[in-house]
């Protein structure tokens, strides 16, 4: 099993505009990550340049000693909600059912065991009642629900959300939250980009936090330090005591 999760290097930018530079840190496998800093800080292109979904001007990104790209199959990636297409006509068991596709041989459609995997996730997220509902009647946190059970469905090893926390109910995020704590204590490893400043220490075990280069990478304690979040979001240290900074 991989023991670290090694980033070096990692730059990337936009019509000639820096948006991610020279970000380099190393993650201890089996952990809750949270990836933290102000908008425009690049946190969701440091995932995305991660899973090589948006191209890097240099970098590299290993599990181990094998490149993060050569075990696709072992990885789940949740977007944020604001950048699918809601309006997809497709029904809440087939969205989970998707999350199995990664396993299937060529040409090879999902079985009976297939479409009952996709229920148990469902019943993990507490969906399993909305199977049949399409995707886009739900609330947001049902459908964040409803996209995590997708990435359970892949039985990845690192998993990668984007934002998931954003626009939900409570009780969405107390289940999500769960879940995704259980993944790393079965030795999952979970990067989340994160922006409630106030739920940090109750989340996360190790944090990155950016504002377009890296400013500090370790655990909660090295890193959750208020000159360290002065440096990140050039606010006064004052606003993060009152939750001023989201």
């Amino acid at each position: 099993m991989w023991k670290s999760i090694k980033v070096s290097q990692l730059s990337v930018a936009y019509d000639g505009k820096q948006v991610v530079s020279d970000v380099s840190f190393t993650i201890r496998t089996g952990q809750l990550v949270g990836i933290l800093g102000p908008n425009g800080a690049g946190k969701s292109t440091l995932m995305k340049a991660m899973l090589g979904l948006v191209p890097r001007e240099h970098g590299e990104i290993r599990l181990g000693t094998e490149p993060l790209k050569s075990i696709q199959k072992k990885i789940a990636y949740v977007p944020q909600r604001s950048s699918i297409d809601w309006d997809f006509p497709i029904v809440v068991q087939d969205t989970v059912l998707l999350g199995t596709f990664p396993k299937l041989s060529l040409f090879r459609r999902p079985t009976k065991q297939d479409r009952k995997w996709a229920l148990q996730c469902l019943e993990q997220v507490g969906m399993k009642e909305f199977r049949n509902n399409q995707i886009g009647e739900l609330s947001g946190g049902q459908q964040q629900r409803v996209f995590l059970a997708r990435a359970l469905a892949q039985e990845a090893d690192v998993f990668f959300l984007d934002e998931p926390f954003v626009g939900i109910d409570v009780t969405s995020e107390q289940i999500i939250i769960r879940i995704l704590k259980q993944l790393r204590d079965e030795g999952k490893t979970v990067f989340v980009v994160h922006h409630d400043l106030s739920k940090v220490t109750h989340y996360f075990d190790h944090l990155i936090l950016i504002n377009k280069e890296l400013i500090s990478a370790g655990t909660v304690t090295e890193v959750f330090r208020p000159e360290q979040l002065q440096r990140a979001y050039q606010a006064p240290v004052m606003a993060f005591s009152e939750g001023g900074v989201g």
